[in-house]
Parts: C-alpha cells; sequence; structure tokens
C-alpha cells in the first residue's frame, strides 16, 4: 500500500491509532500547558515582590511601574515577527528559546539586582512572553484532532490562570522565608524546569500536523496575506475583550468599597470567587467550543447576559452573599466564552500561518491591558467608582454586538471566495 492512502482497517488496529493519537494529543497539551503556566507565573512574578525590590535598589513605585510598562510595550512589539518565527521555524524550538530567555532574565537579575538589571529582565520577560500564545495555539492547532481542539484551548487557557494565581503566593513565600535573590532565581528555574519534557517529547510541533496529509506542505504567506479585514477585526476585539475584563479584575474591590461601602474582606472574596470561576468557566467552555460551530453566537450571547450581570453589581449595592454570587457568575460566563473566542481565531487563520495569526490578534490583549488601567484608574481618581462596573457593562455590550457583526462579515468572504 502506498504511503498516505487511505485503505480500511480492522477494529484493533482502529483501537491502536486511536490510542496513539489521543496519546500524542495528551503530550501536547501537558507540554504546552506547562509552558503556558511558566509564562503566566513570571508575568506576575515582580508586583509581588514590589515591597522587595522598592527597599532593594531605593527606587519608588513610578520606576516600578515604568518596568511594568516597558515589558507591556516589548510584548506588543515582540508578538507579530515572534509569529513569523513560530510558523517558519517552528513552535517547539521557539518555546524553548523564550523559556531560556526568561530563566537567565530572571536568574540573572537575582544574581545582580540594579534597576537597569530590573529593565532589561522586564523587557526580556516581554519578548519572551510574546512567544507563548503563537507557540501554543499553532502547536495545538496542528496536533490536536479538530472535534478537541476546543477543550484542549480550555486546558491551555486554564494553565494560565493557575500560574496567575499560584504567583503572588509562592513568591512571596519564598521571599519572606529565603530572601528577595532566592525568590527571583526559583522564578527563573522553574522555565527550565518546563523546558524538560519540550526536550524530550519528539514530534510536538506545528509543522507537524496531525491532521494534514501526508506530504501536504502549508503555503509561505507574507504579511500582507495574513493582515486581512478579519484578523485585524479580531485583534481590536481580543482588546476590547481584555478592556472589559480588566476593570473587574484590577479596581472592583477598591470600586465596591468606594461606591458601597462594601467592606474590603467581602470585596476581596468576591474577586476570588470570579476568578476562580472564570478558570472553571475555561474548562466548561472547552466542551461548549467543541459541540457547536457557532463561536460568536456563543461569545455575543456570553457576553451580553455577562453585562446585565455587571450593570446589577455596580448600580444596586448588593448584599455580600448576592454580591458574591453574581461576582461567581460573571466569572463563570466570561471563562465559558475564552475557549470560543479562541476558535474564532483559529477559523481565521490562513493555513501555515497559525502562529503569525496568534501572534497578532493576541497583541490585542495586551493593548487593551495598556488602556484599561488608564481608564479605571482615571474614573477612581476623579469620584466615579461605579463608572468602573459601567465602562465594562458597555464594553461588553460593544463585544457582543462585534462578535456577530465580525461573524457575519467572515461569512460572507467565505461565501464569496468559494463562488470564486
Amino acid at each position: 500500500m502506498k504511503t498516505g492512502a487511505v485503505a480500511p482497517t480492522g477494529a484493533g488496529e482502529t483501537a491502536r491509532d486511536n490510542r496513539g493519537g489521543r496519546g500524542r494529543e495528551m503530550r501536547a497539551i501537558a507540554v504546552v500547558s506547562a509552558a503556558h503556566f511558566v509564562q503566566h507565573f513570571q508575568s506576575l512574578v515582580m508586583p509581588p515582590l514590589f515591597p522587595f525590590l522598592k527597599t532593594q535598589l531605593g527606587i519608588g513605585f513610578v520606576e516600578l511601574g515604568f518596568a511594568l510598562t516597558v515589558s507591556s510595550v516589548v510584548a506588543v512589539a515582540a508578538q507579530l515577527p515572534i509569529g513569523f518565527l513560530v510558523d517558519r521555524a517552528g513552535s517547539r524550538l521557539m518555546m524553548l528559546l523564550g523559556l531560556a530567555v526568561s530563566a537567565v532574565a530572571l536568574i540573572g537579575f537575582g544574581m545582580h539586582p540594579t534597576y537597569q538589571a530590573l529593565l532589561v529582565t522586564m523587557a526580556l520577560l516581554g519578548a519572551s512572553g510574546a512567544v507563548f500564545h503563537p507557540a501554543d495555539y499553532a502547536i495545538l492547532s496542528a496536533q490536536i484532532a479538530p472535534a478537541r481542539v476546543g477543550r484542549a484551548f480550555s486546558i491551555h487557557t486554564f494553565s494560565g490562570f493557575l500560574g496567575n494565581a499560584v504567583a503572588p503566593v509562592v513568591m512571596l513565600t519564598i521571599a519572606a522565608s529565603l530572601g528577595l535573590k532566592a525568590a527571583l532565581i526559583a522564578a527563573g528555574a522553574i522555565a527550565l524546569l518546563a523546558s524538560v519534557p519540550l526536550l524530550a517529547i519528539r514530534g510536538i510541533d506545528n509543522r507537524q500536523p496531525a491532521i494534514l496529509g501526508a506530504g501536504a506542505t502549508p503555503p509561505r504567506l507574507g504579511l500582507a496575506a495574513v493582515l486581512t479585514p478579519n484578523i485585524v477585526f479580531l485583534t481590536g476585539f481580543f482588546a476590547l475583550l481584555s478592556l472589559s475584563g480588566s476593570g473587574i479584575s484590577n479596581f472592583s474591590v477598591v470600586a465596591l468599597g468606594s461606591a458601597f461601602d462594601t467592606p474590603l474582606a467581602t470585596a476581596s472574596l468576591a474577586l476570588t470567587v470570579y476568578l476562580a470561576m472564570q478558570a472553571l468557566g475555561v474548562l466548561a467552555g472547552g466542551f461548549i467550543a467543541d459541540k457547536t460551530k457557532r463561536h460568536a453566537d456563543v461569545a455575543s450571547l456570553g457576553y451580553a447576559v455577562n453585562a446585565g450581570i455587571v450593570l446589577a453589581i455596580g448600580t444596586m449595592g448588593l448584599g455580600a452573599a448576592p454580591l458574591i454570587a453574581a461576582m461567581g457568575a460573571a466569572g463563570l460566563l466570561g471563562g465559558l466564552i475564552m475557549p470560543s473566542r479562541d476558535m474564532l481565531v483559529r477559523a481565521a487563520a490562513p493555513p501555515g500561518a497559525m502562529g503569525r495569526t496568534f501572534g497578532i490578534v493576541t497583541s490585542g490583549f495586551s493593548i487593551g491591558g495598556m488602556i484599561g488601567p488608564l481608564m479605571f484608574g482615571l474614573f477612581m481618581d476623579h469620584g466615579a467608582p461605579r463608572w468602573v462596573f459601567g465602562a465594562s457593562v458597555v464594553v461588553m455590550i460593544v463585544v457582543a454586538v462585534v462578535a456577530l457583526i465580525g461573524d457575519r462579515y467572515s461569512a460572507r468572504g467565505r461565501t464569496l471566495a468559494a463562488a470564486e
């Protein structure tokens, strides 16, 4: 039989193929999720250490805030070129380089902590962090069967949430018990640990797709072919998504206290429940994404309902139990939508350009992350805490409308292309 030919197989052979395919998929999800966990963990290494860094370096919070800005700016600038490198050199190599760069940066800063070294470290962390979304999604899209890719995306996203959740506790514990130097070196060392399975496991890359037939070679596309109106549209969509969530994640505690005299403990618990339910929602959202092709409808409906919940939180002055329940519901809905959001990008990516596509689109996260703190901080400084929720509601409604319009536009474009 010729290689690549399709022929009937017996039940035993089919079972072995399925087991092998599932095993490959599980390995891909495991190594990608571990790297994603590390990237999110390292993105929150510095903020918990601010008191230690302030004392050690003799600087103020403005200088520390500027270091975070440097990281965000570099991350945005690096997304597109790294997306091209992912498609050309392969995700596995780029992920290994990203982990190595972040490890060297943090361990080096731990050994020689100066403000100049902090700026260099944050720039390197921004560049290394820009690797993971293009590389991760490219690997998962290539290695996971279409019927299960939504769940793979959800596990990948959940691992990032988990990294964010444990970073502050771990860093503060190590710094308090062993010192700043040990905390920074430990934060770099976990990147080296995550690189071990990537080095050991072969056949996990975006250049070895599980679904393409034998001998299929995706075309190499230039920037103009990738930067389609739909991709630009999705980049703005992701920026709006980031903007809609940043107000609640970063300012809900102080906004609730200022607007409704909500006790700090209650507001903090409500935020914790919101974040925990968001992580659980991501896992459940993967099953929804795999069961439907109407991903834009899922995202639009979810954000429309979520807008109503957040509006109630920002206007009604809820008691402790209703507030916690409402924040949990908002987090759950926000998480449910995320895998469908990622599937929209996967569907829009040209063949052989998954890394570039996710590199461009996920830069919207960083753009929204830069705008959001300024906008919501402005509301707080001008005595308008309820607008932290009000502005989030407005953005959520815009997101719901944009998702529907973008999906209809994309469908019309696909129909016209097929007719040609």
